[in-house]
């Protein structure tokens, strides 16, 4: 694990930069700057969303196929060059099929006049997200998971952060707002090719014949399903959104979702760098390696991720109340994503160990089955016809709730099947203790009523939530990571060695 705690240190800071720069836009920047139109706000989510699902059958699985198999293969420039011309055949591919199926695709997708006039930044925004997914993939394999996330979390939020203040000041238009805002994607590529190349010696070659080229793909269009069918049922809540509603109420979801999905960032730093390592022990069939990392990962997302679930539940009513008017709904939103969240990093990385094990065709069947569930979830629970709608789970906060649901079944299905095939689990004693410190200092810090400013409240409880989170999660070693990375800090601030 200290390979994971020193990049995963390293990680979180561009993670937390990062969610600091994701607060500062999508609350605060986006809702404002969209204010006086939040269709424009929507457009530029289902851009993304589409061209994310769209990237993810365009490189036919290549960066988990890459981390899979970049510790076994001998003639890495073999892999490497194979990696980067799967992307360009199935950009290619998209291309063909959309310009063949056009008019019946916007149809389909009951796409609006904006969308549809738009819907060509989408090419691009493909081909910048294919590649820089693979050199992503790359360079994690070679063990520096560092840059192409300072690049993902800092420099590409960063800069979005300068242009949503030029175009809030009416310096730069909706247009160009958006043209500027993909060509940060090609940037990020650009760097990141110089990053890796200018320390990994590589010649390309249309020679596979040393890789066992069959394998690699066989393996990639396994993950390739698998990894669209996770994709969508992350983006269909969105996608039926706009659909079923309009672009504006994929505005609002957009925000509300953001709040709850901030949840899942500590796991984030954690899952980067163990993805190689669980490959590593997998291609060595060290069962003990893996249950360590899956046990120890699982109880510090859960740790992590309780602590920010309470942050912005305890303060839900107070934090939307700074919002617009317009972007002041979704309560129920940011507490069904939390919570699906705080469970998804709770069950730790098994979609990582099922994808290095000889049973990853098993990702593929559970993908197809849950995509389905969340279609199905969504089409149900989104309509004002709702069953739930007496409760004010319809709308937005039905596609939140549909999501939520889909979640819990994902993981559950993922983690029993890696217990009967591996008999390994995430959970033990640590978790119940960790579950019992969340809903204790819930209890507590929600007992003290405060009347007096807004912002003042909310830091109040803050800093009552962290006076009691961290004492007491250390006091009852609920982590043996978390302590020892408190005691190191602890005499590094004390001068001790």
């Amino acid at each position: 694990m200290g390979i994971i705690r020193d990049q995963s240190i390293k990680n979180s800071i561009s993670f937390y930069i990062g969610l600091v720069f994701g607060a500062l836009s999508t609350i605060i920047l986006y809702p404002n700057a969209f204010n006086s139109h939040p269709e424009h706000l929507g457009l530029l989510q289902i851009i993304v969303a589409y061209s994310t699902i769209i990237a993810t059958f365009s490189y036919l699985g290549t960066p988990k196929t890459i981390i899979r198999f970049f510790p076994k293969v001998e003639h890495k420039e073999q892999l490497i060059s194979l990696a980067f011309l799967i992307p360009i055949i199935g950009f290619l591919l998209f291309l063909l099929s959309y310009f063949l199926f056009k008019d019946q695709f916007l149809t389909f997708i009951n796409a609006d006049y904006l969308l549809r006039t738009n819907f060509n930044l989408v090419f691009f925004l493909v081909a910048f997200l294919s590649f820089f997914e693979v050199l992503s993939a790359l360079s994690r394999s070679l063990l520096n998971a560092t840059i192409p996330i300072f690049l993902k979390e800092v420099f590409l939020k960063g800069i979005n952060i300068l242009l949503l203040i030029l175009h809030w000041n009416n310096i730069i238009d909706f247009p160009t707002f958006l043209n500027l805002y993909i060509s940060i994607y090609l940037c990020m590529v650009l760097i990141l090719c110089y990053t890796i190349f200018s320390k990994f010696s590589y010649s390309f070659t249309f020679n596979f014949t040393d890789i066992q080229s069959r394998n690699l793909l066989i393996f990639g269009m396994y993950v390739l399903v698998g990894g669209a069918s996770a994709m969508l049922i992350s983006k269909i809540d969105m996608m039926m959104i706009a659909n079923l509603m309009d672009l504006q109420h994929v505005a609002f979801y957009t925000v509300a979702f953001f709040i709850g999905n901030v949840i899942r960032v500590p796991g984030k730093a954690v899952v980067s760098i163990a993805a190689p390592l669980i490959a590593k022990a997998s291609e060595k069939n060290n069962i003990s390696e893996i249950k360590d990392i899956y046990v120890k990962s699982s109880i510090n997302q859960l740790l992590f991720g309780g602590l920010i679930f309470l942050g912005i539940w305890l303060n839900i009513e107070d934090g939307l109340s700074l919002l617009p008017p317009k972007f002041q709904g979704g309560e129920y939103v940011v507490f069904f994503i939390g919570l699906s969240q705080l469970f998804n990093m709770a069950t730790g990385i098994n979609g990582i160990i099922i994808i290095n094990s000889k049973y990853f065709k098993f990702d593929l069947y559970s993908n197809i089955i849950l995509f389905f569930i969340t279609l199905y979830t969504n089409w149900i629970f989104i309509p004002e016809s709702s069953p739930l709608s007496t409760f004010g789970i319809v709308g937005i906060n039905g596609a939140a709730f549909a999501t939520a649901l889909s979640v819990f079944i994902f993981n559950s299905i993922k983690m029993v099947f890696v217990y009967l095939k591996l008999g390994i689990q995430p959970f033990n004693i640590k978790t119940l203790q960790a579950i019992l410190l969340i809903i204790g200092v819930y209890f507590i810090v929600d007992y003290f009523v405060f009347y007096s400013n807004v912002m003042v409240d909310i830091c109040i409880r803050f800093v009552l939530l962290f006076l009691l989170y961290f004492p007491l999660m250390i006091i009852f070693r609920i982590s043996e990571d978390i302590n020892k990375m408190s005691l190191k800090m602890w005499n590094t601030f004390l001068g001790k060695n």
